[in-house]
């Protein structure tokens, strides 16, 4: 029988090296899965001694820390920025735990529902059709740039009720919110939340003496225990559904074309077999794993495996590491396979903190492999893809591809 005596503790650890890597910028600018795959061999819980938070690597133990909310809560931060500055209200719908969570969530959940996703269906083809027609064949496309950031802020400014030729500023705002995702100055920074916030509350306050049948007029009249949602409140919910939409949709995008254009055999099976389309779709959630990690803090002496995580230790869980794992994948865990089946990835997350907008990510990536399967036999990457320095996203900032 293991009792807590067995169990390896955080000070029973002198500090990972490898843990330590993972607060350098430059492994997420090159090929962080290399740093992921020796964590999950070497040390499954690694102790980062100079700031104090474990990593969790492997699939299982990601799984069960994200899925126990009792144990395991957001409210004391989801970034590492937020161990030594937890923010002292709830600033997005993920730094919320059940049942506070449970109540906001239903009140968007249904601007998301199945319905209302297959409803979108027409204006994402059409708007992917377009991007696509500004293609250039035989010659370097930033696909990045003309079709990955315009066409999923398009379409989510279209489910939140938000004008759709705003992208470009949505686009600012977004990238302000991630840590990591650009290299914008900090004062810069700050000053483009404040614009967005104030945008945000001036839309949501003209909707609710005109509402229409979006999501923002959803939460501008939505209330909660007879109370209408506070102006923060809006602009938490906002914020999140904004960036969650475009972000973590953008870099499955461009993480797909990269995988293509990197694994031309897998593209021709596409083209070949159009059934594996939805497997692809998958498959490219799996390898690109769009939101990298996310912080838990521990509410209560917790064992994970043979670990012993102390009461308000804070752990990070690396969901693109878990998707890489051996264990779960097999030994093709770190091949790029459409036909893989079943791929039981978590990219979208685990537990109550799932992805809300998940089926709408799916719906614009099969939309784009299936326009783009119509159009191109080969995908070639020109020169190296840029990534962002985000240990929360999985950012490529630019990648050309000749299409032909």
């Amino acid at each position: 029988m293991t009792t807590n005596q067995d169990l390896i503790t955080s000070d029973s650890l002198p500090g990972s090296s490898l843990a330590r890597d993972f607060l350098d910028p430059a492994t997420f600018l090159g090929n962080p899965h290399d740093l992921f795959s020796k964590l999950r061999m070497k040390s499954p819980m690694a102790w980062n001694s100079q700031m104090g938070f474990w990593i969790a690597s492997k699939h299982k133990d990601v799984s069960d820390i994200a899925s126990n909310h009792e144990n395991f809560c957001t409210k004391k931060g989801i970034l590492l920025s937020e161990i030594s500055n937890p923010p002292d209200t709830p600033p997005t719908i993920l730094h919320n735990d059940p049942p506070e969570h449970t109540r906001y969530r239903k009140l968007v959940i249904d601007g998301f529902k199945p319905s209302v996703i297959r409803g979108l269906e027409d204006l994402v083809r059409d708007n992917t059709k377009a991007h696509l027609d500004e293609i250039i064949l035989g010659e370097p496309n930033d696909v990045v740039e003309k079709l990955c950031v315009p066409l999923p802020l398009k379409i989510i400014s279209h489910v939140l009720g938000v004008p759709e030729e705003k992208w470009k500023t949505f686009y600012e705002w977004s990238e302000a919110v991630v840590p990591g995702a650009s290299d914008i100055p900090e004062d810069k920074r700050h000053e483009l939340l404040i614009d967005m916030g104030t945008f945000l509350v001036e839309a949501a306050k003209a909707r609710r003496e005109n509402p229409r049948g979006d999501v923002l007029s959803i939460l501008s009249t939505a209330s909660i225990d007879g109370d209408m949602l506070s102006d923060a409140e809006l602009v938490m919910f906002l914020i999140q559904l904004l960036v969650a939409g475009n972000e973590t949709t953008r870099n499955l995008m461009s993480g797909l074309l990269v995988a293509f254009a990197e694994h031309q055999d897998q593209w021709r099976a596409v083209v070949e077999h159009p059934e594996l389309l939805t497997l692809a779709v998958e498959e490219g959630l799996r390898w690109t794993s769009p939101v990298i990690s996310f912080m838990r803090t521990a509410t209560k002496d917790t064992q994970v495996g043979n670990y012993l995580v102390r009461a308000n230790e804070p752990v990070i869980v690396v969901f693109a590491s878990a998707n890489r794992d051996e264990d779960v994948f097999g030994p093709t865990a770190n091949g790029f396979r459409v036909d893989r089946d079943p791929n039981p990835h978590v990219a979208f997350g685990f537990g109550n903190h799932f992805c809300l907008g998940s089926s709408l990510a799916r719906l614009e990536a099969r939309v784009l492999l299936e326009e783009m399967r119509e159009r191109y036999r080969a995908l070639n990457l020109v020169g190296p893809t840029c990534r962002s320095e985000s240990s929360v996203v999985s950012g490529i900032t630019r990648a050309e591809i000749v299409f032909s």
